[in-house]
């Protein structure tokens, strides 16, 4: 790619990704210096096209970023007046009493919102202050400068369906800046190349992940309770796989229902998308659905594995922020606070370099913030309620997890020290003639939906003469190894239906529909062969998310 002739545009500060990370770092950067240039880059059609959380959202980041947030009219407004916990069986299910829950767990004080509309409110903030954001503009690669990392390239259209540069190629730019900050989100692709590059996690143990699927329903307003929120454990998953639901009652008569389940499980033939549309049946769920219509679909990964499984989050030229760090607090099913903070502690580490006459070194100090500040307080305090979850399971893991959070908050220690990860998800999955194949229901397309029509309803759309952007190591691996040792599992752990093993004459053929990836990244972590390599299509493709 050397001989590519590219302009070139100069930044005090490259930012990609206008999640809630990327636009607090951009945000914060103008309120230290209004004369900073700070530039935010997006492949999403539209800030927040790509945004998906569940969300119920801790204010302390917004507080701290923005103090006057209310007065300012921010989309954060549905206070959660109720907190309700239910363990699910095949046919009922049983309440858990909110009393013996360590305080860390009570969402009062916190807002059910949308994280798409809060983040298109936080661009406005930031166009404001004069920060530049280009959404559609998807980066590519990194461009380095012996050791630091420069810049990004960013802008790429009509490569050849092939990869190659062709006459009607837009080669893009490259934006430089004095400092690189990456908020891709979860498993983004230059995130992976820079962990790799700079072996960010040796320090580290191995990231843990979840697929986290949402609808967004209207619901009968009289079976709505705006504020109410409720978590289900249990059924449908059961012994399969760690994970459970989410129901928030937001406004106007909607709920945010989903369902996350843990990619560390075993059986291959699990479908993480028909379990969540199993467990819409289950009569606590159904009857809140009854009468309803389904308004959205997506899914995305989240990063599980807590503080630590943290990389180092700094390297010559940048910093890694928000879930490129992997900052969920995984019992509370938040991160967008800490997404905040991170953003908020970056940009104030490169304003003092940047004031100091420094540029293109290592952000020590972010790394210090992050790991002694609030956000690695926050995620040190429930560090072993992950691992002990996957080693000793549900039933077990609730006892034990909750007196580690209560030792914890009441002593600032734990009795269990510090507990490993062990395998990554994808080295976690068994093999297919270990197991047996699992006997899903079929949609009745009311409450539950195949996945075709579900991912219509994320208004995905791709150019489909680009490159396929789910690149495979082996072309031979699917067919070769992971069919007769897994039986496949990318037809299975997909939420978008994109990969298919078809039969074509008279041999298996793995097939690649990549117009339908909703950028989950699912199969970038769980392919067992590790095989599979997501990239970024190029900008403004993807799921278009109205409001997730």
């Amino acid at each position: 790619m050397a001989e590519i002739e590219r302009e070139s545009m100069e930044y005090d500060v490259v930012i990609v990704g206008a999640g809630p990370a990327g636009l607090s770092a951009a945000i914060r950067l103008k309120q230290l210096d209004s004369d900073l240039s700070v530039v935010v880059l997006e492949k999403g059609s539209e800030v927040g096209a790509h945004i998906l959380s569940g969300a119920v959202l801790d204010p302390s980041g917004i507080d701290a970023l923005i103090p006057d947030w209310k007065e300012k009219g921010a989309p954060i407004k549905t206070k959660v007046t109720k907190d309700n916990f239910y363990l699910l069986g095949e046919g009922g299910h049983m309440r858990v009493p909110n009393w013996p829950m360590p305080p860390l767990m009570n969402n009062h004080g916190n807002y059910i919102v949308s994280m798409g509309n809060v983040c298109r409110w936080m661009a406005e903030q930031a166009e404001e202050l004069g920060v530049e954001i280009f959404p559609g503009m998807a980066c590519s690669e990194v461009v380095y400068d012996g050791d630091r990392v420069k810049g990004v390239v960013a802008g790429v259209f009509g490569l050849e369906p092939d990869g190659s540069y062709g006459p009607n190629t837009e080669p893009g730019m490259e934006l430089h800046g004095k400092y690189v900050f990456i908020a891709e989100g979860v498993r983004g692709s230059l995130a992976k190349e820079l962990i790799a590059k700079y072996d960010l996690s040796k320090d580290s143990g191995p990231q843990k992940y979840g697929i986290g699927i949402k609808e967004i329903w209207d619901i009968d307003p009289e079976k709505h309770r705006e504020g109410t929120v409720t978590h289900t454990m249990g059924w449908p998953l059961g012994s399969n796989a760690g994970g459970g639901s989410f129901a928030y009652h937001a406004e106007n008569n909607q709920l945010f229902l989903g369902f996350v389940v843990h990619l560390n499980y075993k059986n291959p033939y699990l479908r993480p998308y028909q379990e969540f549309q199993r467990m819409k049946h289950h009569p606590v769920i159904a009857d809140l659905l009854e009468g309803g219509k389904r308004v959205a679909y997506g899914a995305r990964a989240i990063t599980e594995g807590g503080y630590q499984a943290m990389p180092r989050p700094v390297f010559p030229g940048g910093a890694l922020l928000g879930c490129s760090v992997g900052l969920v607090n995984v019992p509370r099913i938040k991160g967008n606070h800490n997404a905040m903070l991170s953003g908020k502690a970056a940009a104030e580490a490169a304003y003092e370099a940047l004031k100091a006459g420094r540029e293109g070194d290592v952000l020590e100090s972010y790394a210090t913030e992050l790991k002694q500040g609030p956000v690695g307080k926050d995620l040190k305090r429930v560090r072993n309620v992950k691992p002990m979850w996957s080693k000793f399971g549900l039933a077990a893991s609730l006892a034990l997890g909750g007196f580690d959070m209560w030792t914890n908050n009441l002593f600032g220690l734990s009795l269990f020290g510090t507990l490993k990860h062990g395998k990554s998800d994808a080295d976690a999955t068994g093999k297919a003639s270990d197991f047996k194949p699992i006997d899903y229901p079929k949609p009745d397309g009311t409450i539950s939906f195949d996945r075709l029509t579900s991912v219509s309803f994320s208004m995905t759309n791709h150019e489909e003469s680009q490159p396929c952007h789910l690149k495979l190591k082996d072309p031979e691996v699917p067919v070769r190894v992971n069919l007769p040792q897994y039986d496949e599992p990318a037809q299975r752990y997909c939420p978008a239906g994109v990969y298919e093993v078809v039969e074509k004459d008279g041999k298996p053929e793995f097939v690649i529909n990549f117009q339908n990836c909703v950028h989950c990244k699912t199969c970038d972590i769980k392919d067992p062969s590790q095989n599979i390599n997501w990239t970024t299509p190029q900008g403004g493709d993807g799921p278009n998310y109205p409001n997730m």
